[in-house]
């Protein structure tokens, strides 16, 4: 399996060099908004720590990431009045990956509501911050 690279997106946002809609940190792991969402609410879940994904992640950075999985999902079918969520994670070029540092899909799912296509449309940005606006407010629920 190729390195880690440093220079990937989402360490530079886990670093502060480009910006994030974020909704959540701790000291282990991250969510923010996909800019590119299949549907209102789709965020990322990354851990802070490098790993490529969880070919290579180490178990701890990995029951933290999941943990924030779930509580994300949770406030995502709250803020979205969802009635269920897709969790999807890829591992590899050949296994649908695109970014090369560890993250979760998480996406609220309304009955009736298709989903967008992958990596389509950029979201407008005022769009993305009232939608992170409401996954933090369900959070504090």
């Amino acid at each position: 399996m190729p390195d880690y690279d440093n220079d990937n997106i989402f360490a530079k946002i886990i670093r502060g060099e480009l910006p994030a809609h974020k909704v959540f940190e701790d000291d282990n792991t991250l969510a923010f908004l996909d800019i590119m969402p299949r549907a209102d609410g789709h965020a990322l879940v990354i851990p802070k720590a490098p790993s490529r994904n969880v070919l290579d992640i180490e178990i701890a950075d990995l029951c933290a990431v999941m943990a924030t999985v779930q509580m994300i999902a949770r406030a995502g079918l709250k803020a979205f009045q969802a009635q269920g969520a897709i969790i999807q994670q890829f591992n590899e070029a050949e296994g649908g990956q695109v970014v090369f540092h560890t993250h979760f899909h998480v996406i609220p799912r309304r009955a009736g509501v298709e989903l967008k296509p992958p990596a389509a449309i950029k979201e407008d940005e005022a769009v993305l911050a009232r939608n992170a606006e409401r996954l933090r407010a369900a959070l504090q629920d």
